[in-house]
């Protein structure tokens, strides 16, 4: 079986992968303005302040839009078919990318929880639709 592709992990975005191989889900938060976001940045998209803080997520969040993959864009998700990769907004204003566990219908707005997931002993993003 193939490896999934691994990312790429520089100064920037290392405290983000800690923290998601501990488990926990972290964004930025400028220390000026107080806006949030996904993915790492050097400043902060709405004032350029520099030297944003690392925040940790409460874990929840809502569904803004998905797709099902019926076909692995890559090799190593073969086994995988079908899956979803979802939008997310999370409780505290940024929005990512992430896989959704098939634990229900979803449904634009719904309410989803973050569960912390391992793959080819990297910590990733993963969510579920919440109760």
């Amino acid at each position: 079986m193939t490896s999934v592709p691994h990312p790429e992990i520089t100064p920037l975005t290392e405290p983000y992968w800690t923290a998601l191989d501990q488990g926990r889900l972290t964004y930025q938060r400028c220390s000026s303005c107080s806006h949030t976001w996904l993915p790492a940045r050097e400043q902060c998209p709405r004032c350029l302040a520099e030297e944003p803080a690392w925040t940790e997520a409460s874990g929840g969040g809502k569904l803004i839009s998905w797709v099902v993959y019926r076909r692995a864009v890559h090799e190593s998700f073969n086994d995988k078919v079908p899956y979803t990769v979802a939008l997310l907004e999370l409780d505290e204003g940024p929005r990512l990318i992430s896989s959704l566990l098939p634990n229900g219908v979803p449904s634009i707005d719904a309410p989803v929880r973050f569960r912390p997931a391992t793959v080819d002993g990297i910590g990733v993003t993963s969510f579920e639709l919440a109760d």
